[in-house]
């Protein structure tokens, strides 16, 4: 006896198929990490910028958001870079289950990676901060403060080129606005970075800026992939 195939059989899956396609309990998970990547921009923006407005003898156009984790007070920014990690990682994982880009879920998992370990590998207290101390950068750099700024760097490189990444993801599906802002958001971590990297004046305000625009990219991305 033959049996005839239904045409529909032969029709293979997207290997990034729609959250629809998932059952109740992996869409709501998927949605959950989305939601996770999507807090993590704006709580860690929120929590920096707090403090830096509140904190004696920190000024955001000499300081870099980082030596906040040093002083009495450095555990909360500590802190918020591990979390801000984590919620980087979780969302990773919820966008690798949902767009058809392979690097985009790499490189925020990459930076995310980078966030924490930024976190627990803490600067040196510099130029001034915290009060009492001296003025100028610190003539040697023990061995945790060489791992921030390594830790640093490869968090900045890939969260800028997951800003690209996901910007040609968007524009490939037609969400040309997205895809806008996130060649912007790139733009924008890339020029911060530079200049602070330069030692030019305000550098560590314009890689704040940078950062936070480049981070609060991955909620509109996180936003328009959870719809």
């Amino acid at each position: 006896m033959t049996t005839t195939r239904h045409p529909a059989a032969s029709v293979t899956s997207h290997p990034a198929a729609s959250v629809a396609s998932y059952p109740a309990d992996r869409v709501g998970g998927t949605r959950a990490m989305l939601g996770a990547l999507a807090v993590a921009g704006p709580l860690w923006a929120a929590v920096s910028l707090t403090q830096a407005a509140t904190r004696d003898g920190f000024d955001l156009t000499r300081h870099p958001l980082s030596l906040l984790s040093t002083g009495a007070l450095g555990w909360l920014q500590i802190t918020n870079f591990v979390l801000a990690g984590i919620l980087l990682l979780i969302g990773a994982t919820g966008l690798r289950r949902t767009i058809t880009s392979r690097w985009a879920p790499r490189l925020v998992r990459i930076s995310g990676a980078g966030m924490l370990a930024a976190g627990v590998l803490v600067m040196d207290p510099a130029d001034g901060y915290p009060i009492g101390t001296p003025a100028g950068m610190p003539a040697t750099m023990s061995w945790h403060s060489i791992g921030h700024m390594a830790a640093g760097s490869v968090t900045f490189i890939a969260l800028i080129a997951a800003c690209y990444v996901l910007a040609r993801h968007f524009r490939a599906a037609g969400a040309g606005g997205t895809a806008v802002a996130g060649a912007i958001a790139g733009t924008a971590l890339l020029a911060g970075d530079t200049w602070a990297m330069t030692g030019s004046p305000a550098g560590s305000a314009t890689l704040a800026v940078g950062a936070i625009t480049a981070m609060c990219f991955l909620t509109a991305a996180a936003l328009h992939t959870r719809r």
